[in-house]
């Protein structure tokens, strides 16, 4: 059997009616073989063209669209099928607008008058659905406005047919031109605007799943049974992120000595981010298992290897291992900053790093020498990332350094400033002193230990 062509009817849209209509295509005639579709234009300057696809079914030919009169300055472009298999072919990207006939049949659904069986065809499908036909176009078209069409008086029908999805109904044998012109600008303006709630909806359920799941990675202390206060500050680079590629752990061991360790992968994007999330887990497994200082590096540096997308991507890191008793400690540095410790009565200084192995990731059989360091009965111990002492300072290209931040952080201890506070105000005057956000990654992780 063959497939219909729609009709090639002109319908005008002209502003006030003073353009005069477009003529019709004669029957047989190469624009009836060529173009499958009805389109009527308006030459209004200025406007802009909507395009509006007429689903009905009228097999005796009598239109059902009055004359359009725009006068808004919009034109109107309009095609017709008389079918789903048509529509369907019809619907392309330029239309803006379907106005569909409820009385169309649903797709399997036999016309009274057509029923095979011998009977009059006029009980096939009666129980069906009687909106099966929107739904069908709603599913063929989600990004296109839909207007129903439905009997005058019908107002449930099309009630209905808005809650299921259409933008609007009309009554047939009520259409005039003002009315079908400003129908057509509602509903696709309110597709508009609902499509562009849906996805800054969307956005935000993204940005907040991102969200719950960066905040899941970031790390918490295990420090039971510790008499060591733990405060931490963590600033990710990248905009509109909550995990860098610096990374940051403390857990106390069954034997009562307290592992922390910060540590910065190279780079600032997400696949540093998840390399530095792995590196911080091995951390603590390899920890909690009883690996410490240099085997415990050697095997991190294997992860890293064996985890990074790229050779020439290394991690820095530092490792502190304070014993039970809160005196000493041992310390382990690969490529990173030494930390900052501050007693009572002292200056703050840094930690010595003469022993300094290198970098994770660089070299193959490298070895980190642990340090033993005395911090005595009452003292602040702060770990960093090269993020909190590469900014610059003021308009010119001089760093901060580590010797700026050993001064800044005896000002700040000076002020009385501890814990959080003393952390908070750190950030906060080097982003100041770097005259805004920081391009690096950030992290500071403080532990003390009172008297």
């Amino acid at each position: 059997m063959p497939v219909p062509v729609p009709r090639q009817r002109a319908i005008p849209a002209v502003e006030s009616g003073q353009a005069p209509a477009a003529a019709p295509a004669q029957d047989g005639g190469p624009l009836k073989e060529e173009a499958h579709r009805t389109e009527a234009v308006a030459t209004n300057a200025g406007g802009t063209t909507l395009t509006l696809l007429l689903i009905e079914d009228d097999p005796a030919g009598s239109p059902i669209l009055p004359e359009l009169r725009d006068a808004s300055g919009t034109s109107i472009r309009i095609r017709t099928a008389r079918n789903l298999t048509e529509a369907e072919r019809l619907l392309t990207d330029d239309v803006h607008c379907i106005l569909l006939d409820l009385a169309l049949p649903a797709p399997g659904r036999v016309s009274v008058g057509t029923a095979t069986d011998g009977g009059t065809g006029a009980d096939a499908g009666a129980d069906a659905d009687e909106l099966a036909v929107l739904r069908h176009v709603l599913q063929l078209a989600p990004r296109h406005a839909v207007l129903a069409l439905t009997a005058s008086g019908d107002t449930e029908r099309g009630t209905e047919a808005v809650r299921v999805g259409a933008q609007d109904y009309l009554f047939r044998d009520e259409l005039d031109g003002r009315l079908l012109s400003r129908a057509i600008r509602y509903a696709v303006e309110r597709k508009r605007s609902l499509t562009t709630e849906r996805k800054l909806a969307e956005g935000r359920m993204r940005a907040q799943e991102n969200r719950r799941l960066e905040r899941g990675l970031l790390p918490t202390p295990l420090l039971d049974g510790s008499s060591l206060r733990f405060a931490a500050r963590y600033r990710p680079g990248r905009s509109r992120a909550l995990l860098g590629g610096d990374f940051y752990d403390t857990v106390r061991t069954p034997d009562g000595t307290v592992h922390a360790m910060i540590g910065d992968v190279c780079g600032h994007g997400p696949d540093e981010a998840a390399l530095g999330v792995e590196l911080r887990i091995a951390w603590r497994a390899l920890t909690l298992a009883g690996l410490c200082g240099d085997e415990l590096l050697g095997t991190l540096q294997e992860v890293l290897e064996h985890e990074r997308s790229d050779d020439e991507i290394f991690a820095t890191l530092c490792t502190v291992d304070i014993a039970p008793d809160g005196r000493r400690a041992g310390l382990c540095l690969a490529g990173h900053p030494a930390p900052l410790v501050a007693r009572p009565g002292r200056p703050a200084e840094l930690l010595p790093y003469d022993n300094n192995g290198p970098a994770l990731g660089l070299l193959k059989g490298a070895r980190w020498p642990r340090m033993q360091v005395e911090l005595g009965a009452e003292w602040s111990l702060m770990l960093y990332t090269d993020g909190l002492i590469e900014g610059r300072v003021g308009t010119g290209g001089e760093r901060l350094g580590q010797e700026g931040m050993v001064e800044m952080v005896r000002r700040q201890l000076g002020a009385g400033l501890t814990g959080e506070a003393l952390l908070r105000a750190a950030v906060n005057e080097v982003r100041q002193l770097n005259g805004g956000e920081l391009t690096d990654d950030v992290a500071v992780v403080l532990l003390d230990r009172g008297v």
